[in-house]
């Protein structure tokens, strides 16, 4: 099941840049990111309350608030660093470079998490660097 919703993710993801690339024509970068933001805080906060889990916010541990709060920052400067560059840069060239996180994530799940390395994953992130390096050059 979990593949139906990692294709989606993908779907929703190629639309937001599309839709961002359109919207983003004459509009400063980080006010894009602001507007844009608000709209996934209401979307998700209505989800929450939807599925009545609100509830469950004063069983979450310090840890996983320390750890939701750093992923939330490094959100809110890679949606920046993301607007600018598809700002002043093509979609076609920007969004590729931007998916490279995927090569650098997992280095660091092996580095950081722990996760095991296979040889199925070294060439995949061998092939998606070589794809990037394409698309840059």
């Amino acid at each position: 099941m979990w593949i139906v919703f990692a294709l989606l993710s993908a779907v929703f993801a190629a639309l937001t840049s599309i839709f961002a690339k359109i919207g983003i024509e004459n509009v400063n970068s980080n006010l894009a990111t602001a507007i844009r933001t608000v709209i996934v805080l209401v979307m998700a906060w209505l989800i929450v309350f939807a599925t009545g889990k609100h509830q469950q916010i004063v069983d979450i541990s310090t840890k996983s608030w320390v750890f939701l709060v750093l992923s939330g920052l490094a959100t809110g400067l890679s949606w920046l660093c993301y607007f600018y560059a598809l700002q002043i840069g093509e979609a076609s060239k920007v969004v590729p470079v931007d998916k490279f996180s995927v090569v650098i994530t997992m280095v660091m799940a092996f580095f950081i998490l722990g996760e095991v390395i296979t040889m199925k994953t070294i060439i995949g992130g061998l092939l998606i660097t070589a794809g990037t390096l394409v698309l840059i050059l």
